[in-house]
């Protein structure tokens, strides 16, 4: 399991997985190497949406139809970031180009964007990311922590956040009702 590189995949946590963040979770991987691995959460929207994050981030948002979208819990690390998840890919200050089309950027001027033109239309802002020091996320694969199977754009932009993870488990051919919340060693 050494060489597996999961960027542009999902982690879907598996019933056992006893962490508060993690519980029910569909991460999307932007980055796995080496060093580690940076994922974002996409289905915990949280109590706040683009219209209050930019007034508390002083930019005028002046697209009402963003206004009402979502701000997400990215993950349990530097949760007083920003990152956004956008399609298409642009050409922003601090963008980590996850695969053709997707890009994970941290910079402002990716917001002012949005703000003052729209686009990207396809958004997810989260607030923290979850990360993975060099082999930790292999090590939960091997304890069974994890479901991985390769993204769908069409699953991160196009589907409410409540049915993100019964499409990425759909993928999978299988449901949450299949899951033991036992693993088992062959």
């Amino acid at each position: 399991m050494d060489n597996v590189n999961l960027t542009d995949h999902f982690l879907i946590a598996m019933p056992a997985l006893e962490d508060p963040y993690f519980s029910n979770a569909l991460v999307y991987i932007c980055e796995h190497n080496e060093n580690g691995a940076l994922g974002i959460i996409v289905n915990r929207p949280i109590d706040l949406n683009l219209a209050g994050l930019f007034e508390k981030i002083d930019i005028k948002l002046e697209w009402d139809n963003l206004a009402q979208l979502p701000v997400y819990f990215g993950g349990p690390v530097q949760l007083d970031r920003g990152f956004v998840l956008h399609r298409p890919l642009g050409g922003w200050q601090s963008t980590l180009s996850i695969n053709e089309e997707v890009g994970l950027t941290s910079s402002r001027d990716v917001l002012a964007a949005v703000a003052t033109t729209g686009q990207p239309a396809e958004i997810i802002v989260t607030l923290g990311y979850s990360g993975w020091d060099a082999g930790q996320l292999e090590n939960e694969l091997a304890q069974n922590s994890w479901l991985t199977v390769p993204a769908k754009a069409g699953i991160l932009f196009d589907l409410p956040p409540e049915e993100r993870l019964p499409a990425a488990m759909q993928n999978l051919g299988i449901s949450f009702t299949q899951l033991s919340d036992v693993a088992g060693h062959a």
